[in-house]
């Protein structure tokens, strides 16, 4: 007889590995389904912002985290035309950690993985590669894998990411909003410094971002959607000159750039299900909206998914209901965030961004956006943009259950 459990999550991210600890934290039964061997993958999001350290605060794991290699932004700033513009202060946010950590992401889900493994029905099994749901008469009662093994729940969470396997087999219907833009993703070496200098180039027909993780940049190439081929086709040489025309501090790093296997593309979605379940079925994080890589947001909106599927959910389900009745309710609590932030990022894209990539193409040299200057000029304006990126829209609050078993 094949073995049943009652949350079967598949996508050991950040969504995924936090549902996960959650749900066995409330004494269920949680499987979590990886497909790859381990976390060490790069160019995946870092920024953990105020909102997620806070919720590591309130499960008393904010000290086991921050113990993990991390450097700390207090203020975030970029250059643009010769002037430094702050663009966020997050000092004036409430609670113990004001700051964004910059942390490689596998430390991350190792912290996590960590955590729930101290419950007794965490289980986390790596290498394990999804490829169908099991459908019995419209509902969904386990998934498929490569290995031909089955495995069955009560609920299955879809957190498998933007290219969701799951999302495809539910044939869940998905909105897309359109991305003018895509990213080339290099590293470049550097030294270690004692402040984090995370920061960006605005210039015209370009915009780089620069992720300072202590001993490398990683480095985020801005183009217009579609154009990589006309990228590369003019060379690795003009690519390299380029990168150091856009960005001066990068000028005697770009020759760590041998060849185009170096430079990662990818194609930035902004996208959303109109409907994040089906009886049996929940997708949350990239599974149910994919989020543009502006702000490192998308890491942050699908943890704040997981705890409130975890707060709807987990209770009830810990007291033997059906779970197919509440999962509509962790798409109304979790939509209005996401439209916001979605909405904040097409406003940056079309306004910003797209402006700038295209007036290079015109040879206009533009000023410094109005959003910028207005930044610069009233600082007490710089709390928003830190509130909106450091805390979000509805910001969750542990509220699911710890099971009386303990740990």
């Amino acid at each position: 007889m094949q073995r049943q459990v009652d949350c079967l999550i598949v996508g050991g991210g950040p969504a995924g590995m936090m549902a996960g600890l959650l749900f066995a934290r409330a004494g269920l039964q949680t499987v979590v389904l990886e497909k790859h061997g381990d976390f060490l993958r790069d160019f995946r999001g870092d920024t953990v912002h105020p909102s997620t350290l806070m919720l590591f605060d309130e499960l008393g794991l904010l000290d086991t985290l921050l113990a993990r290699p991390h450097d700390r932004i207090s203020k975030l700033s970029v250059p643009f035309g010769g002037v430094r513009y702050t663009v966020a202060d997050f000092g004036a946010l409430p609670g113990r950690a004001a700051f964004v950590a910059m942390m490689p992401q596998w430390e991350f889900l190792d912290c996590v993985a960590v955590a729930a493994q101290s419950y007794p029905g965490f289980e986390l099994r790596m290498g394990c590669d999804v490829t169908g749901l099991i459908d019995e008469d419209g509902r969904i009662a386990g998934v498929t894998s490569a290995s031909g093994e089955p495995f069955r729940a009560r609920l299955v969470i879809a957190a498998d990411g933007r290219g969701s396997v799951l999302r495809a087999a539910a044939k869940l219907p998905l909105e897309d909003l359109g991305a003018p833009i895509d990213v080339f993703w290099f590293r470049l070496a550097k030294d270690r410094t004692p402040e984090n200098g995370t920061t960006g180039y605005f210039a015209p027909g370009r915009v780089i971002a620069l992720i300072d993780r202590g001993e490398y940049w990683q480095c985020a190439y801005v183009f217009p959607k579609g154009a990589a081929e006309v990228v590369m086709a003019a060379g690795l040489a003009a690519f390299r000159a380029d990168v150091a025309r856009a960005a001066p501090s990068l000028a005697g790093l770009v020759d760590q750039i041998r060849d185009w296997r170096s430079v990662k593309l990818l194609s930035v979605q902004l996208d959303r299900l109109t409907r994040w379940h089906r009886p049996g079925l929940l997708a949350i994080g990239d599974a149910a909206h994919a989020m543009s890589p502006i702000g490192g947001i998308g890491i942050n909106l699908a943890i704040q998914d997981a705890v409130a599927a975890a707060n709807l959910l987990a209770g009830p389900m810990s007291d033997g209901q059906h779970p197919d009745p509440l999962l509509h309710k962790v798409q109304q609590r979790r939509l209005l965030p996401t439209k916001v932030v979605q909405a904040a990022q097409r406003a940056a894209h079309n306004r910003i961004l797209t402006p700038l990539l295209m007036a290079g193409a015109r040879g206009l040299p533009p000023g410094a956006p109005l959003p910028l200057r207005l930044l610069q000029r009233f600082p007490i304006l710089q709390r928003i943009p830190a509130r909106l990126i450091g805390m979000g829209v509805r910001p969750e609050h542990i509220r699911s259950p710890i099971s009386a078993k303990g740990r």
